[in-house]
């Protein structure tokens, strides 16, 4: 398992996505704002920060904007991965006021939801100070894995396998229907996938059985710390060791003093809660002073 360098999320992973949020919210029309706000009206808006967060998805978000009114300006005042304060100006919105109104929603709803990656991924990281690595899961909104994945490398975190195809993993499962840890291995072996082959253990004796039948990774389920430590002595080395199940913010600085590889930690991406944004409009003025408050940088780290 390899690093994943921060870098901007290609566009084709999320124009798709997009598109269909925004159909769904639309649906026949924007009934209420087609009512009340004159389709000539051009405005500016911006994204605020109203809590501390790590903010990911600006791309994303702009996305949504340009697709209803594709000469909308996005400026981005932050960057993703940005540690910011209540308060800060994420961004700002120049077009038509009324398919900024429309594409709001939708906009907000992904920027809420991958900050929130972000924001926990940072937190989990920074508690790991550097002695573990933290990585993410499979355990993600179905079509959103690729924008889910990119918030968690944007909070400082790393990605496990990204799909089926992308690594061995035998889990409790394939054990017993192989008939056991070492049935399982002989099996995985034999296939020849040039890939390492990583297996779950939930006991020490199965420890030993991954050792034995040659497993690269070591996957330790729902262990205490102290079976955590046990295992890491017997196995001295022989192997990578990841650490799953039961994991909280709390537990994870005592994790990092096992002596395990890696921790991986589900909730990232399935229970992450969003942040909170907003979105505030006011009639354009070009080259005027906006009543809209707020600062224009990030502050300091999420805590």
């Amino acid at each position: 398992m390899k690093s994943i360098p921060f870098e901007p999320l290609e566009p084709a992973l999320y124009r798709e996505p997009v598109r269909r949020a925004l159909a769904e919210d639309l649906g026949w029309g924007d009934v209420t704002t087609e009512a009340t706000v004159d389709g000539s009206l051009r405005a500016r808006g911006v994204l605020l920060a109203k809590c501390r967060c790590v903010v990911a998805g600006l791309d994303v978000a702009a996305e949504a904007f340009r697709q209803l009114d594709p000469g909308a300006e996005f400026i981005a005042h932050v960057q993703d991965g940005a540690c910011c304060e209540p308060g800060t100006v994420l961004a700002e919105v120049r077009g038509f006021a009324a398919w900024m109104l429309t594409a709001e929603r939708t906009a907000l709803n992904f920027l809420q939801r991958l900050s929130g990656i972000a924001t926990i991924t940072h937190q989990c990281v920074e508690a790991a100070a550097g002695r573990i690595t933290v990585l993410d899961t499979r355990k993600t909104t179905p079509t959103l894995r690729a924008l889910e994945k990119y918030a968690v490398r944007a909070g400082g975190g790393t990605n496990h396998r990204a799909g089926l195809d992308d690594g061995i993993l035998i889990k409790d499962n394939h054990i017993r229907l192989a008939g056991g840890v070492t049935e399982a291995l002989r099996r995985m072996k034999a296939a020849h996938q040039e890939m390492p082959v990583e297996i779950e253990a939930q006991s020490l004796d199965q420890v030993d059985e991954a050792l034995a039948g040659g497993a690269d990774i070591i996957l330790l389920d729902n262990m205490s710390n102290e079976d955590i430590v046990r295992a890491v002595g017997r196995i001295a080395r022989r192997a990578t060791v990841e650490v799953s199940g039961g994991v909280t913010l709390e537990r994870i600085a005592d994790l990092a003093q096992t002596g395990a590889d890696y921790v991986s930690i589900g909730a990232l991406t399935h229970s992450a809660p969003a942040v909170d944004l907003s979105f505030e409009l006011e009639p354009d003025s070009p080259g005027g002073p906006s009543p809209i408050r707020g600062s224009s940088a990030g502050g300091a780290g999420v805590e």
